[in-house]
């Protein structure tokens, strides 16, 4: 070994633990996105049934339903749509610690009212 290797291997591994570690950064980002965007699209999920168990109601009513579920999520809705007899609901949810600085997730939900089965009648 020549005196102008000596200590090289030290600066390859810190290099090599810094590339180790922003690696484990970037999956910990991805794996909390990926967590919002479901806790998002569940949220949604929740608010469009909720919504449409109201469905016969007034819109402002049906929509109200949805709002509360998704604040029972975390989410807030975004928009909520009653046409037809279907409603779409979205929610937008900022993921929790740090990571919300990085931007919000969404989920979209469509749920319809389900005609009455004479057969499940009391």
């Amino acid at each position: 070994m020549n005196e102008g290797d000596r200590g090289s291997a030290t600066v390859w591994v810190l290099a090599a633990s810094l590339v180790v570690v922003a690696g484990a950064v970037v999956l910990a980002l991805l794996g909390a996105a990926a967590l919002a965007r479901h806790r998002a699209a569940t949220a949604a999920d929740a608010a469009a049934l909720a919504a449409a168990a109201r469905i016969l109601d007034p819109p402002p009513i049906a929509c109200a339903a949805a709002r509360r579920l998704a604040a029972a999520n975390h989410a807030d809705v975004v928009r909520c749509l009653v046409r037809a007899g279907t409603v779409t609901v979205t929610t937008r949810l900022r993921p929790s610690g740090w990571v919300g600085r990085f931007g919000v997730a969404t989920g979209i939900a469509r749920a319809e009212q389900i005609p009455a089965n004479p057969a499940f009648r009391h």
